[in-house]
């Protein structure tokens, strides 16, 4: 999974010409916001962390908690899991000691999802996250993707969870005449299936954010902050929140209103500056909102 998508993002074509985009700020739990203006907790997704979380979980968390965060995301490392050499419970207690929350992780769902689902709602998570699926053919590939999402879904209902799809700037590109996100969208039951916007490959895309929400109301529960760089040179070129081109105030205010419950900080590009020292200066920015 990590290394799909990894491939993914650095072979991503470059298609940004005319962007003029309005933001979103980053990572809250909308139940803990006094108001649409006021974050008291913020997220964090731990692969913005992929080169550091390996060779530490324990240490690097704590340094996450220290920062500011609140809530974590995280996802399924090939030889850690999703818990990082953990149990499920190991995981819950160590986060408790930090006064850390996890959410919602992204996994490959291919492999003992029945197992993941269980051992997440075991430990109060609220989500499982399908990270990436990749450009395809057919429209009728995308739909199959929808079977499998309902299929996922059910699983997860049934564990009292949730689950949700990761989108990647890919699906929201025309295929015969539709958009592969509708397709999708339009093909799972939204009594189980959610979706995790990414807000910034929405961005690059050329589409808004907040119209998607309007266009499926309460579909998209959790959603990536990361801002974009100015002058850009390629699609893969985030940086940390507050420098970019992306402003994400208003998209706050607005996304909550639409249904948005969970906001999430992601990084991918560190350029002029380390993982650990973006994730402090996007945790500095979000309490400064």
């Amino acid at each position: 999974m990590d290394h799909k998508r990894r491939s993914f993002l650095k072979l991503a074509a470059v298609s940004t010409a005319g962007l003029s985009l309005t933001g979103i700020t980053a990572s809250a739990f909308s139940d803990n916001w006094s108001d649409a203006k006021r974050i008291k907790s913020f997220g964090l997704q731990l692969y913005s962390l992929r080169e550091d979380m390996p060779k530490d979980p324990k240490g690097v968390l704590k340094q996450v908690a220290s920062y500011g965060y609140k809530l974590v995301e995280s996802y399924e490392h090939d030889k850690l899991g999703m818990f990082w050499g953990m149990s499920n419970t190991e995981f819950k207690k160590y986060m408790d000691d930090l006064g850390l929350k996890i959410i919602s992780s992204h996994c490959n769902i291919g492999k003992d999802f029945e197992k993941k689902a269980a051992e997440a709602a075991a430990i109060g998570m609220k989500y499982l996250i399908c990270p990436y699926k990749g450009p395809q053919k057919s429209l009728d590939d995308y739909k199959r993707f929808a079977d499998e999402f309902n299929e996922k879904g059910a699983i997860c209902k049934k564990n009292g969870i949730r689950f949700a799809y990761h989108n990647h700037d890919y699906s929201f590109k025309l295929m015969d005449g539709q958009l592969p996100q509708d397709v999708m969208m339009n093909g799972t039951d939204a009594s189980s299936v959610d979706f995790e916007m990414d807000m910034y490959w929405v961005v690059v895309a050329g589409h808004d954010p907040i119209e998607w929400m309007k266009k499926h109301p309460n579909r998209f529960k959790l959603c990536h902050i990361k801002d974009r760089a100015k002058n850009a040179s390629s699609t893969f070129d985030s940086c940390t929140l507050g420098t970019g081109s992306i402003n994400y105030t208003k998209i706050l205010a607005d996304a909550k209103k639409l249904g948005m419950e969970c906001f999430v900080v992601e990084q991918e590009k560190y350029a002029g500056t380390t993982p650990l020292k973006s994730a402090q200066d996007n945790a500095a920015f979000m309490k400064s909102l």
